[in-house]
């Protein structure tokens, strides 16, 4: 069992690979499944999940209500897809960076993960940005599936935070931890129009852990 506090990745509480979402429907000719996810991915990180409707997301893509449950049965499973394609998006990204050149030094890949999480974040996806906004507790209906998903992502950093050459015995879950909560805060408080970018960011908070292990 999952301790509070334990995750600072998005929310505390949060673990688990990722599972597909299934239906039990065949897909259309004419399916406009991607047009309404790019629809409830928008309305879900500019009003949050429980402030959008169904009918909201219909109005968004023109279709009427009823038919948007032709495609999801419910708005938990529609999250859940939104979801399902934030953490590709996100991991696709971390791992392209990462694995750039993997012969260099870790903390450099560690840097490039970092950049490419800020760059998806802050600048191109309302798929990203709802992995932040929604929590798994938000959503009980959905928690655990929500979960398993942010977990898989999360993965992406424990594997290169365990890469770092660090002093024995340092306290890498801690370190990981912090790295994340800290990406993710940036949302808040980021402004594209000022003097800060992605890949300043990105180096400014590698550069703060690396010399916090230094000293």
């Amino acid at each position: 069992m999952i301790k509070p506090n334990e995750r600072l990745f998005f929310n505390p509480t949060d673990r688990l690979p990722v599972p597909a979402v299934r239906t039990a429907r065949a897909p259309r000719s004419d399916n406009r499944q991607p047009e309404l996810l790019d629809a409830a991915a928008a309305l879900f990180a500019e009003r949050g999940y429980a402030a959008t409707s169904m009918r909201d997301i219909a109005l968004a893509v023109r279709m009427l209500p009823g038919s948007v449950y032709y495609h999801f049965a419910s708005k938990e499973e529609l999250l859940v897809a939104v979801y399902e394609a934030g953490v590709g998006e996100l991991a696709a990204a971390v791992r392209a960076a990462s694995a750039a050149d993997s012969r260099a030094d870790p903390w450099h890949r560690l840097e490039a993960a970092c950049r490419a999480h800020l760059e998806t974040v802050l600048r191109s996806s309302d798929y990203a940005q709802v992995l932040i906004r929604v929590h798994p507790q938000d959503v009980p209906a959905a928690a655990d599936r929500l979960r398993e998903l942010r977990a898989g992502y999360e993965d992406e950093f424990r594997a290169l935070v365990a890469a770092l050459p660090l002093p024995a015995g340092a306290d890498r879950r801690t370190l990981r931890l912090m790295l994340l909560g800290a990406l993710n805060w940036a949302r808040v408080w980021f402004d594209p129009a000022g003097r800060q970018t992605p890949r300043s960011l990105a180096a400014r908070f590698v550069s703060f852990l690396k010399e916090a292990q230094d000293a």
